[in-house]
């Protein structure tokens, strides 16, 4: 004798839940749903995703006495489910969340049809007084589990790594897992969105897409021996010989560089697999990253590759004193601000100024992105070896130059500016930024200068330009910003550790220094996009 199936409860608040995404899957389409996730897309990058995507679905966890019933719990209610099958990928999710509490559990999934799309309703059996219970209250407060979901219209191997690709570096999305379900025999990778939202794809069939996490931590944890490969092509100028004769062997390059042939060829090998060189046999060829490490050429990176492979490279290994103390592990580990150590050791400070000249690229554009017609007089503070005025005074002939540097850095500065052809219309000025800077200026210049500084050194900085500068003159800041959304890539973001690791500094958010300004007697102005991540923020001196 067959025994009634008891009716499965399903709480009102879940039924609500059901039906609101019911509501929301049939009234968007594939346009509508990217804009709404992933705002930051163009609507060009957004036509273009939906040629190979289409919004097919929106998700839902709900918690039923029982999967027995919950069928025709679902009918009861006015809805038209589909078959419960078992959902592999979420109970897996869910275990990682609350271990053996739901590890044996099963998980259901239904589909409920809703206009031309669907609702996809995953379902965790919580019997009454269980434990599970407290599972279910936080799923439904966090929504871990809700999402959109798009398929794939041409799901091949190409398209699917442009989608992601383009979904992750211009929408911002970060990938969250996934896995293959063998009882709809479908692939799906979530995603996370800046605003802490899901999504997914889902691919026919089955696709190994998804990385080992083991294998990414190690590739993360080996990134201080690619600094190191790095810096050691740059110590054996392996780019200058590459570029004078490209094809040269192992043996050949070992016999220029006094190197063990084998242990050359290794090292060769693993810079082919950085993107460095490239190999065919035993001849080796410079691709378009390794040339950045020639000497004599510009904006070569070599110097930058000696210092992240030395010094800065050592201080790294103090970080975690600079996170739990919030002082500089390079003074940690040196005894000495990294300025006053550089001061001390001329070889190193040439090399510091090297390495920042190489960051030179970002100036490019400033001479253009101003107008200096008006201006007559452009004091640099603290501008190292005068890369940015140089350009300045090249391109505007007009101008005259004052360059407040330390005294060790003013000889640089006098070469730069000779070769620039600039000399004769520059002063150099030795002094201390923090206690005075010429007066007079119609455009003062701080490049790279905030960042290696904290708020309060920062506005006695801008306090004392701030005192130098009349009413009217301008203060362009070169620096790089952190984005406005948390988890947006950067490099800023790695930067930022940086400064805190080395210089006891810190990047900003571009609202951080604007108000600075402000708070100096500044009014902050346009903000400018640079090369090499930088960015140019503009700011007039206001009345006194």
């Amino acid at each position: 004798m067959n025994l009634p199936v008891a009716p499965t409860r399903l709480p009102a608040a879940d039924l609500d839940r059901v039906l609101r995404a019911a509501s929301v899957a049939a009234a968007q389409d594939t346009d509508t749903a990217l804009a709404d996730l992933l705002p930051d897309l163009t609507g060009a990058e957004r036509a273009d995703i939906a040629r190979h995507l289409v919004f097919d679905h929106t998700a839902v966890l709900v918690f039923p006495d029982s999967l027995e019933g919950l069928g025709e719990e679902l009918r009861r209610r006015g809805l038209r489910p589909g078959p419960i099958t078992p959902s592999v990928v979420v109970r897996d999710r869910l275990a990682r969340r609350y271990g053996a509490l739901v590890r044996d559990v099963p998980v259901g999934i239904t589909h409920i049809a809703a206009g031309d799309r669907s609702v996809e309703v995953f379902a965790l059996p919580v019997p009454p007084g269980s434990p599970l219970q407290a599972v279910a209250a936080d799923e439904r407060a966090a929504e871990h589990e809700a999402h959109h979901a798009f398929a794939t219209t041409a799901p091949g191997t190409v398209v699917t790594a442009g989608l992601r690709a383009l979904l992750q570096e211009r929408g911002g999305a970060v990938p969250d897992g996934g896995g293959h379900n063998s009882h709809e025999n479908v692939t799906v990778l979530y995603f996370r969105t800046r605003a802490n939202r899901r999504f997914e794809l889902r691919l026919p069939g089955r696709h190994d897409l998804l990385p080992d996490p083991a294998a990414t931590l190690l590739t993360t944890l080996t990134g201080a021996w690619a600094t190191q490969a790095v810096a050691t092509m740059a110590e054996l100028r392996l780019a200058d010989h590459l570029a004078a004769e490209p094809g040269l062997g192992a043996g050949p390059l070992a016999d220029l560089t006094g190197t063990d042939p084998d242990a050359l060829r290794r090292l060769l090998r693993y810079l082919a697999g950085l993107g460095l060189v490239t190999c065919a046999g035993d001849a080796y060829h410079l691709t378009a990253a390794g040339e950045r490490l020639r000497t004599g050429t510009e904006f070569s990176l070599r110097p930058l590759a000696l210092l992240y492979g030395g010094p800065f490279y050592d201080s790294f290994a103090g970080l975690t004193h600079a996170v739990r103390t919030g002082q500089e592990a390079f003074a940690h580990r040196y005894g000495q601000h990294h300025f006053a150590y550089f001061a001390d050791r001329p070889a190193l400070g040439g090399l510091f100024h090297r390495a920042m000249a190489a960051s030179a690229e970002m100036f490019a554009p400033v001479p253009h992105l101003v107008d200096f017609s008006a201006a007559r007089r452009v004091v640099d503070v603290g501008g190292g070896n005068g890369a940015l005025l140089g350009r300045l005074l090249r391109a505007h002939p007009h101008l005259e130059g004052v360059l407040l540097e330390r005294p060790e850095a003013l000889a640089a500065a006098r070469e730069e500016l000779r070769a620039a052809g600039a000399e004769a219309r520059c002063a150099f000025v030795e002094g201390d930024f923090t206690e005075s800077v010429p007066a007079d200026g119609d455009v003062y210049l701080l490049s790279r200068v905030l960042h290696d500084w904290d708020d309060d050194r920062c506005r006695t900085l801008l306090a004392t330009c701030a005192a130098a500068a009349r009413p009217g003159a301008r203060l362009l800041v070169v620096e790089r910003l952190l984005p406005p959304r948390e988890g947006t890539p950067s490099p800023a973001v790695a930067w930022d550790v940086h400064m805190l690791c080395n210089v006891g500094g810190r990047e900003r958010h571009e609202a951080h220094y604007r108000a600075l300004l402000t708070e100096a007697g500044f009014t902050p102005g346009a903000c400018h996009a640079l090369p090499l991540s930088a960015f140019l923020l503009e700011a007039v001196r206001t009345g006194r």
